[in-house]
């Protein structure tokens, strides 16, 4: 049995921070079966049960769990109990279940708080897969395997049971329901995630990107899921969805009102991060696998197709707006007085939406210069605008209105075109890419992923056991 506290385990793991953050994560890799000889080595997976005051529901839901893990889960596992500062029997079961059972552990905690005992679980585990469910069981657990099979292989970064997907079965009242569908599409609508159900308790994460990942979570309670898998995302991180049979537990100790309101105020803290570029997401950056295809092609940009994509939804944008602005200051200016106003003020905008929409450019380094750049490419754009409306007005005396916003379409078109190639290769150029790169090649090559993996065989494989195989 582990009993921890807040300050500290007894027994303590690899701590969560003993990685350089400013390095880049390696690349995923299958784990690999113990081949050391070593009698002890760490599970492959650790399941974190978070409760609370749960001295009833415990034993059964331990028992049950253990039960199938071991006639169905063909690697070492360990369940471990995260008590949330219990004042019942809790502590008492989960220690008699620890001395029972060897795969089984506990770890006290002092303060309450879903998120605040899985940080401390994971951030003290040895295991390279990390996952957690709740104590109801309400999850079939058929769905376990499939859940922690594409982190074990080295497909994906985290995994989650969905509710909401189209082949889940899922048995609740239509309370819970409305709730639910009505959170994910608030996140949805708001922070534009892509993943299906965010706060279902049946979750899973590789032990590197725990270590990397959590320090950037702040909260402590439930919305810690949601928080978590919002930055992973954000991050590039690969999600895998597995759906999932699900019944109610009407004995839960959720309170809907008090966790709806925390969720809201977590959604727009996190928002808020993200639109001013305050999270370091690049320290979460992947790196591609091992494949000769997924290395970089001489002479062929990297992201080029999503930069364009981005900067062609900017430009149409920042042109509608352009145009905005010209009709409304052409009213009590001349043609070119109004162009150039209403083009300086769209400038700035688009210098701004491209730095952190297109190019992924955060936080304030350089911003500045890069809005000097931004004004050069706009005295370009400028020169061939009113160029264009000089022209226009050499042809004709006095053009309709509809004419001259004719002409400053086509020209801006071109500006769009000479744009982007000078935004790409003079204001935001890509000088990291390589960098991180051969860097993740190095790391891959010298350092394992986890200062356990050496010996538990779970780190990449030896120029011996290559050469074996």
């Amino acid at each position: 049995m582990r009993t921890d506290s807040p300050s500290g385990p007894t027994s303590p793991g690899p701590a969560l921070g003993a990685s350089d953050p400013n390095d880049p994560l390696p690349a995923r890799q299958h784990l690999l079966v113990d081949v050391s000889g070593s009698t002890s080595p760490p599970p492959v997976l650790d399941v974190v049960i978070p409760v609370y005051n749960e001295e009833r529901d415990l034993e059964p839901c331990v028992r049950r769990l253990h039960g199938h893990l071991a006639r169905t889960f063909p690697y070492r596992f360990r369940i471990t109990v995260a008590d949330n500062a219990s004042t019942d029997r809790t502590p008492a079961v989960a220690a008699r279940l620890a001395a029972s059972m060897p795969e089984v552990t506990t770890y006290r905690l002092e303060e309450k708080g879903r998120g605040r005992a899985l940080r401390n679980v994971w951030s003290h585990s040895d295991s390279p897969v990390l996952a957690y469910m709740d104590v109801d069981l309400s999850t079939d657990l058929n769905a376990l395997l499939p859940l922690v099979a594409p982190l074990i292989s080295g497909h994906s970064d985290l995994a989650i049971g969905s509710r909401l997907a189209r082949s889940s079965r899922v048995v609740r009242g239509p309370k819970r329901e409305f709730i639910s569908r009505a959170y994910n599409l608030i996140l949805k609508s708001s922070l534009s995630t892509r993943f299906s159900d965010a706060q279902c308790g049946f979750k899973a994460i590789r032990g590197e990107v725990a270590r990397r990942l959590l320090p950037m979570v702040e909260d402590t309670g439930w919305f810690f899921d949601t928080e978590m898998l919002v930055l992973a995302e954000r991050a590039g991180l690969r999600i895998h969805e597995v759906p999932v049979d699900w019944v109610d537990d009407p004995d839960s100790r959720v309170h809907l009102v008090s966790t709806a309101v925390d969720d809201l105020k977590g959604v727009w803290r996190i928002g808020r991060a993200l639109a001013v570029g305050a999270l370091p997401l690049d320290r979460l950056a992947r790196p591609f696998g091992d494949d000769p295809r997924d290395r970089g092609i001489s002479g062929v940009p990297r992201g080029l197709a999503r930069q364009l994509v981005g900067f062609c939804v900017v430009g149409a944008l920042s042109t509608l707006f352009y145009l905005l602005l010209y009709t409304l200051f052409r009213t009590a200016a001349g043609s070119q007085a109004a162009n150039a106003a209403a083009l300086l003020v769209s400038a700035v905008a688009n210098t701004a939406a491209n730095r952190r929409l297109t190019f992924g450019v955060r936080g304030r380094e350089r911003a500045v210069r890069h809005q000097a750049q931004g004004l050069v490419v706009f005295g370009i754009g400028l020169a061939l605008t009113s160029g264009s409306l000089a022209a226009l007005d050499a042809a004709s005396g006095n053009p309709a209105h509809a004419t001259e916003l004719a002409v400053l379409v086509c020209a801006n078109l071109a500006a769009t075109v000479l744009r982007f190639l000078l935004f790409r290769a003079w204001v935001f150029p890509d000088r990291r890419g390589g960098d991180r790169h051969l860097k993740a090649a190095s790391a891959r090559d010298s350092t394992p992923a986890h200062p356990a993996d050496t010996a538990s065989g779970f780190g990449p494989a030896s120029a011996q056991e290559r050469n074996a195989s």
